[in-house]
């Protein structure tokens, strides 16, 4: 599983023209999911990305997590991140998970979140989306957790 974090101002999500979703200051997630991937591995996710302290303490340091600043978090599924770009001009795409589940996948990140205390604004899983948003920093983190 991949995660790309961004720490952003704000973020959206639209899909069909209409948005479905927004958050202001937190954090961007876009998440993909491989092949063999499990609960285990979403789970290690869900608990590194709302720990993480990315955010600036009254000395502007990175020293604050999401929990000590309040903020939000908006999951979007990209499978894309699984691209795989080595040979050829178009990216191969047989490392991602299947879309059932992957999409099983990504709710249950979600879930996880949210018990955490951090329920995600999320996009449209295997929709084309829009997504906005305002890096703030810009800080962008790459989290990856394969089975053990």
């Amino acid at each position: 599983m991949k995660a790309v974090i961004q720490r952003v101002r704000s973020a959206s999500v639209a899909s069909g023209g209409e948005e479905i979703s927004r958050i202001g200051p937190g954090l961007l997630v876009l998440l993909g999911v491989g092949r063999g991937d499990t609960g285990r591995e979403a789970d290690y996710l869900a608990e590194k990305i709302t720990g993480l302290r990315i955010f600036p303490d009254r000395e502007g340091k990175m020293n604050l997590s999401l929990a000590e600043t309040g903020g939000e978090i908006l999951a979007v599924s990209q499978f894309t991140l699984y691209g795989d770009c080595r040979r050829g001009r178009r990216p191969g795409f047989s490392s991602a998970a299947p879309p059932e589940e992957g999409e099983r996948l990504y709710g249950y990140f979600c879930r996880r979140l949210e018990a955490l205390g951090f329920p995600p604004g999320k996009g449209v899983f295997g929709a084309e989306m829009l997504v906005r948003l305002e890096n703030d920093g810009p800080v962008t983190i790459i989290l990856e957790k394969t089975g053990d």
